[in-house]
């Protein structure tokens, strides 16, 4: 079978529609490929290389530091992160923890809870993500994961720091 032979006014054409072609951004090529792989979940690690995120992930670099949120309210828990968080890189730590713990996992336990003053559970777990996000910690922030099981799991958080200005 012999392939087709392109003409002069196919090749004119093709070159004026790929003329105005631009390329994509490096985040939605990113986005691209994790769209391609059947089941993958949006990394989480930012500006983390690829042999950091898999360390990470089996939980093989030890946290310089730890912030554990229990007990804490959310306004007094964003206050305690965002100082703690500055304290971290300005001492010079790259990666540390936060527990925010998971909150409870029970729909039925929490749909027969008759203390409604305590409010839903698991608040700081869902809204510690949610402030990462924020502008004033964006700065201080090369990437996020969630911690190895022996480090609290899906209670807790790794948060790998930006190098501090020299």
């Amino acid at each position: 079978m012999r392939r087709r032979t392109i003409t002069q006014d196919e090749r004119k054409e093709f070159e004026a529609a790929f003329g105005e072609a631009r390329p994509l951004a490096p985040k939605a090529i990113e986005r691209t490929r994790q769209e391609r792989r059947p089941g993958a979940k949006p990394a989480l690690t930012g500006g983390l290389d690829g042999r950091t995120a898999e360390r990470l992930r089996r939980g093989l670099i030890e946290p310089r530091a730890k912030l554990d949120l229990h007990g804490y309210t959310e306004e007094a828990a964003h206050r305690a992160l965002l100082v703690f968080l500055k304290d971290a890189r300005v001492r010079g730590h790259r990666l540390v923890l936060v527990v925010t713990g998971r909150g409870s996992r029970s729909d039925d336990e929490a749909a027969f809870r008759l203390d409604f003053a305590r409010g839903p559970r698991g608040v700081l777990n869902a809204a510690v993500p949610r402030w990462l996000k924020e502008s004033e910690f964006a700065g201080l922030i090369a990437g996020t994961q969630t911690a190895h099981r022996h480090h609290g799991g899906d209670g807790a958080l790794y948060i790998y720091l930006r190098k501090k200005p020299s």
